[in-house]
């Protein structure tokens, strides 16, 4: 949407999306933009933030052609890129203040991006794919604009906008959260999955195992997998059905130091998109005749007494009253699949199948589900129970004395220490953290693109102000940031407690030996 006049200048944050392709011409500039927040911005404001930004992009190609800009800093605002397709842009415009809440890290910004569109790409497929299937804007722009303000709704405190900020710099957004299981559990848990995927004998399907927020297995390609992981923590699973009001968002859980009356606020947040709807002239073109799929929308999943997940998302049946089975578009495979989830207490399993191998649509779904019920239901139920045996709650990743993040770039992995033991670090901690990351980052940025190798080590240790060490790690693909509160002042005893914990917990990646 965007295409609106208004006044909202004073929002200190602005996002757009805009196709370099288009509105080349005179009088056609309207035509690039693809989505703006806040949209009742006048158009000459839009347009200038869009031009400053298409001026920015094309300024620092001259010096760096095949390294597309991610990170302009001005001195009242910082101006943050993205490109996941080629020339199709989408730019964050953040206002800088005092405020003390207001410290962000660069690629914690981008990485909202990149995950509202891999989960575009996973409902809807390509941006440039449905520009090109109507060129006159319209269809994207639609749904651009309900995409990501239902993407949106849960960063809202308020009216407000609230990004991740510093708090969060224990977190690692886009990546998989796994549960580690024993050798037996682990048998048991590939046995599910092969009778599962053989509910559907004549096509080629995936499926997703999650053991209340974590990943058990997956048959899913990575790209894939950390999309579907995504949607999965924030709409399917048991924790994402019974929490209602709560943030959907995996990465931005827990994070209550700064959201005081989290749940007043989110229950007035989930009326930003529909108030925007409704408001003169919300759509991106005048024309709200297009048909839209919203699969972010809260509260609209629910648990049959079959066991199997349903919604009204993707509407009904012509002449019945029978909800069509939700469907995605696998990147791996650029395949539409039917989405098909089945739950048994903390256990979700989620089976794809090729819509093309579906023969009778609706009726083809009841026989399958009608498979899994008869064939999957008795060892769901064996494989909660041992997974439940074994799970320690919440805290089951918790180490004493250690703050941490683990990531493995390389398998989209990562681990954390749980958030409701990071609210016991201070805010001068989490602060250094941040920043330590923000230089890592650039480190990590200038070795990719020089061609000075990605993988080479590096290590951070910093006695901050408050006492506190803060450490950075990467070897081999893998990274770990630490905090270390209640530690010696020796740099030998804060070396020394990064050594115990790389061997105990991750089989001595870490270790300088």
């Amino acid at each position: 949407m965007g295409l609106t006049s208004g006044s909202n200048a004073s929002e200190p944050i602005k996002l757009c999306v805009f196709d370099l392709r288009r509105g080349q011409n005179e009088g056609q500039e309207l035509e690039k933009i693809l989505f703006f927040y806040p949209s009742d911005l006048p158009f000459s404001t839009q347009l200038s933030v869009i031009g400053l930004s298409e001026g920015l992009i094309s300024f620092t190609r001259i010096f760096s052609p095949e390294a597309a800009c991610e990170i302009i800093e001005a001195e009242m605002h910082s101006h943050v890129f993205y490109e996941p397709e080629p020339d199709i842009w989408m730019v964050m415009v953040v206002e800088k203040n005092k405020e003390s809440e207001a410290i962000w890290r660069i690629n914690a910004l981008r990485s909202i991006f990149k995950e509202v569109h891999s989960l575009f790409m996973l409902f809807h497929g390509s941006v440039r794919a449905l520009i090109d299937k109507e060129p006159s804007g319209g269809h994207v722009r639609t749904h651009l604009y309900y995409f990501i303000m239902d993407f949106l709704s849960d960063f809202f405190v308020g009216r407000k906008l609230q990004l991740p900020n510093f708090r969060d710099s224990l977190k690692e957004h886009g990546t998989v959260k796994m549960l580690t299981v024993g050798r037996e559990a682990a048998i048991e848990v590939q046995s599910l999955v092969q009778v599962l995927e053989s509910c559907a004998p004549h096509a080629r399907c995936y499926s997703i195992t999650m053991f209340h927020d974590l990943m058990v297995s997956t048959t899913l390609s990575p790209i894939d997998t950390v999309s579907m992981f995504t949607y999965s923590v924030s709409r399917l699973t048991a924790l994402a059905l019974s929490s209602g009001a709560k943030s959907w968002s995996y990465s931005h859980k827990g994070n209550t130091a700064y959201n005081t009356s989290t749940g007043a606020v989110l229950a007035d947040s989930g009326q930003v998109v529909d108030q925007y709807y409704n408001s003169h002239d919300a759509s991106p073109s005048g024309n709200r005749g297009y048909h839209v799929v919203r699969p972010l929308q809260r509260a609209k999943w629910s648990k049959g007494k079959d066991g199997f997940l349903v919604t009204d998302i993707w509407g009904v049946e012509a002449g019945s009253v029978v909800s069509k089975s939700p469907t995605v578009w696998l990147r791996q495979t650029e395949e539409k699949m039917y989405l098909i989830p089945y739950q048994h207490r903390g256990l979700t399993v989620i089976l794809l199948i090729p819509v093309s191998s579906v023969v009778n649509g609706e009726e083809g779904i009841a026989l399958v589900k009608q498979q899994i019920v008869e064939n999957v239901s008795l060892k769901m139920s064996k494989v909660e129970e041992k997974l439940s045996r074994g799970w320690g709650g919440e805290n089951a990743y918790h180490v004493s004395g250690y703050r941490y993040l683990l990531v493995d770039g390389d398998r989209c992995v990562s681990r954390a220490s749980p958030p409701g033991k990071v609210t016991t670090l201070t805010k001068e901690s989490l602060i250094a953290l941040s920043k330590l990351r923000e230089e890592v980052d650039l480190e990590k940025s200038s070795a990719k693109w020089d061609k000075s190798g990605f993988e080479k080590d590096i290590e951070v240790c910093i006695r901050a102000k408050n006492k506190a060490w803060l450490i950075a790690r990467l070897a081999w693909g893998k990274e770990l940031y630490m905090v270390l509160e209640k530690a010696n002042e020796t740099l030998l005893y804060a070396t020394g407690a990064v050594e115990k914990f790389s061997e105990r917990y991750c089989g001595g990646a870490f270790s300088l030996d």
